[in-house]
């Protein structure tokens, strides 16, 4: 498979990354010599210098043979054009990055479709899709929804209080709390990335990515001595356009929110244009500020200014004032590792948030594969549904040659779900999330077992009755025919 990138920064740098892994055929184009260089050096693909609009440049990347070309620089009148010549020039299918939504409105004059776009990333919604389900879960770093919602992903903290968890191995932890499945995908501990086996043992600092059922979320957190906590009150820093999205996107009826700005004249212009929340002029890195807005009574601080240092600052006062959340944006991503390490609080990036995306599209377009990638935890989360006549649906799971350090976790089966100690195969058409690896709980087979030999009973019971009255019915009427 043949990707041309178009974009060598942050965004472009990490998804040729990604796919170079899976050994894709990838050549990265940018017009910068120092990003050329990075990519060259860091990455096995093709690197081409110049400018990614120019049909020159693009005919030296061989786009006309691509697959797909990912148009990712930082101006969106480039990505256009770039996206135009490339479709000109034969491209099979062409995914662009946006930051300017007007673009794909109905009533925009410019359509990205008009320029050969197929698909259009636009990195602010994308961030904002993250930062909303952060604040509905405020007890976790991280959060990603699978199977249409029914499987969630957690990363929590694991602090003081987890005593549930300390000194046992993960295998027995998770065979004493069998009312409910739990998997961890993986563990931050410290910078370096653990995929846990059985004789895991947790310690206090570590982040645990858990999957769970939604539904048994409140049993996965007291487990883990964690409050189940709400989020009512909202506090935003920052009047971007993340910060505006998020102003008029979180719900008000649910979630009283307040926006916050530096600059008193585009607190007054956002004041005129958002009614659903309270626009504030203020400092968010001043203390003063802070307490006199009742930063303690804030369920999620969320920091998005266009300057990450600001964000970070202001988070960690936030965190530090008694703020149950805080939510911090950084532009770039070497630094959420150690962000998460000191504990300031979540951390996303839109950058990254556009990497997963892209890759969600590329991978769900060519495979029906949604891939979310994490950099701070080194870990891909792959959802399949196996094709006909896949070996997964041939052989027992413990015959499955899967990838040193891979682990296969949530399965979706036809009418029982999460059972892969009970049965022993995949079905076909079943959904395969690769975490860890639950099945179905002893209670549920009671249940399930009782309540078959229960209908089993039930019906042999009215099938004899039924019998019966039969056969009364036609001995009445021999006799009567006797007597007569």
């Amino acid at each position: 498979m043949k990707v041309v990138i178009i974009g060598g920064g942050e965004v472009g740098f990490h998804v040729a990354k990604a796919l170079s892994e899976e050994d894709y055929d990838i050549t990265v184009v940018d017009i910068d010599p120092v990003k050329c260089r990075r990519a060259s050096e860091n990455l096995d693909v093709i690197v081409v210098e110049g400018n990614g609009a120019s049909p020159n440049t693009l005919n030296e990347a061989r786009v006309g043979d691509a697959d797909y070309v990912l148009c990712l620089t930082r101006v969106d009148e480039v990505n256009l054009i770039a996206s135009q010549q490339a479709h000109k020039l034969g491209a099979n299918r062409i995914i662009a990055r946006l930051r300017n939504q007007q673009y794909t409105t109905q009533d925009s004059i410019i359509r990205p479709e008009k320029f050969g776009v197929d698909i259009v990333i636009h990195p602010e919604k994308a961030a904002c899709e993250e930062i909303t389900r952060l604040v509905k879960h405020p007890y976790a770093v991280q959060v990603m929804d699978f199977e249409s919602g029914r499987l969630t992903m957690l990363g929590l903290k694991i602090d003081s209080g987890c005593e549930n968890i300390y000194g046992a191995p993960l295998g027995k932890i998770i065979k004493k709390y069998n009312h409910f499945r739990f998997g961890v995908i993986a563990i931050l501990r410290g910078q370096e990335t653990i995929i846990p086996a059985a004789e895991f043992i947790f310690q206090k600092g570590d982040t645990a990515y858990f999957i769970v059922k939604t539904k048994d979320i409140p049993n996965l957190m007291d487990l883990l001595s964690k409050e189940l906590t709400e989020t009512h009150r909202v506090m935003i820093l920052g009047g971007g356009k993340i910060g505006r999205t998020l102003a008029k996107d979180l719900p008000s009826d649910t979630i009283n929110t307040r926006l916050v700005d530096y600059n008193r004249l585009k607190a007054g212009q956002i004041s005129h244009n958002i009614d659903e929340s309270m626009i504030i002029y203020g400092d968010g890195t001043d203390i003063e500020f802070l307490k006199s807005e009742n930063i303690q009574d804030i369920d999620s601080f969320i920091c998005v200014t266009e300057n990450e240092k600001t964000n970070l600052i202001a988070g960690l006062l936030a965190k530090h004032l008694g703020a149950k959340q805080s939510i911090i944006h950084v532009s770039t991503t070497e630094y959420i590792p150690t962000i998460q390490e000191i504990g300031a609080g979540a951390v996303i990036s839109k950058n990254l948030s556009t990497v997963n995306a892209i890759l969600r599209e590329l991978h769900t377009d060519l495979t029906e594969i949604p891939v979310m990638t994490f950099d701070e935890i080194d870990v891909d989360v792959i959802e399949f549904q196996p094709e006909i006549g896949s070996p997964v649906t041939q052989r027992p799971i413990r015959e499955l040659n899967f990838p040193q350090d891979a682990i296969i976790g949530m399965i979706n089966l036809p009418i029982v779900k999460f059972s892969v100690d009970w049965w022993t195969t995949l079905h076909q058409g079943s959904s395969v999330f690769k975490v860890s690896g639950p099945s179905m709980t002893t209670d549920y087979l009671i249940t399930l077992m009782v309540s078959f030999f229960a209908i089993l009973l039930l019906s042999l019971y009215w099938f004899t009755n039924i019998f019966y009255i039969i056969t009364e019915n036609r001995r009445i009427e021999r006799a009567k025919l006797l007597n007569d």
